[in-house]
Parts: structure tokens; C-alpha cells; sequence
């Protein structure tokens, strides 16, 4: 996966990447991907450095799967930072700019859209 075409759209890559995973952090995944897609429905996706992309012009959200968790990652400390109250009240842990989540788990979706629609707005996606 080449960074040196950076608005590159291939979702095929990102649906490769959920295939192998399994099934209850696929799912979660799975709803995370809806929820970045349903905020930024003109984001590319596409895999880089093993994990999945999606970019407005310049990175604006990913996924993860980890030993024990899954992750969303903002790009973005301090957005985080600010939501941190409320994203520690739905029973979410924070590293940074990363969100962590349990596979399987209940996503708190109202939430998650509030986190992606702050992001769009950091970068003048608004």
C-alpha cells in the first residue's frame, strides 16, 4: 500500500482486512466503518501500514484491531482531549488520539457520530 497516492480509493482492501479478523471484532469494526462512512460518505478508504484509512484530503479517521481491543483513531489528541468526560462516561478507554472499545460490545453510536462530525469540522469539512 503506497503513501504516495494519498487520495487512492480501493475499499476492496479494507474489506480484505475485516475477512480474517474474528467475527466479534469484525462486527464492531464492521459498525464503525457505517459510522465513519455515514459522517464522511466522499472519504477514500483504503489500507496503509495495515490499517484502514479513510482521508478527506488528508487522513481523517481509522480502525483497528488489536490483541484485546478495537480502536478508532481521530488523528487528533486534542478532540479527544475534549470529549474525554464523555467518552470515559460510555465506558471508553483513551490512548491519545485513539478511541478503544471492547469487539462485541454496544458502540455508542450518538456519541461516535459527535466525535467524527468534530473531526470533519477540525478539518473545514464542516
Amino acid at each position: 500500500m503506497s503513501e504516495r497516492q494519498p487520495s487512492r480509493h480501493a475499499p476492496h482492501e479494507i474489506d480484505q482486512y475485516l475477512s480474517v479478523l474474528p467475527e466479534d471484532f469484525r462486527i464492531t469494526l464492521q459498525q464503525l466503518r457505517e459510522i465513519i462512512r455515514r459522517i464522511a460518505p466522499e472519504a477514500t478508504e483504503r489500507v496503509n501500514y495495515q490499517t484502514p484509512i479513510f482521508r478527506l484530503e488528508e487522513n481523517f479517521a481509522a480502525f483497528s484491531a488489536a490483541k484485546v481491543h478495537c480502536a478508532l483513531h481521530t488523528f487528533s489528541k486534542d478532540l479527544v482531549a475534549n470529549m474525554a468526560e464523555e467518552l470515559k462516561a460510555a465506558g471508553l478507554r483513551m490512548s491519545g488520539g485513539t478511541i478503544h472499545c471492547k469487539p462485541g460490545s454496544d458502540l455508542p453510536v450518538a456519541l461516535l457520530e459527535k466525535v467524527l462530525l468534530a473531526r470533519r469540522a477540525e478539518l473545514g469539512h464542516g
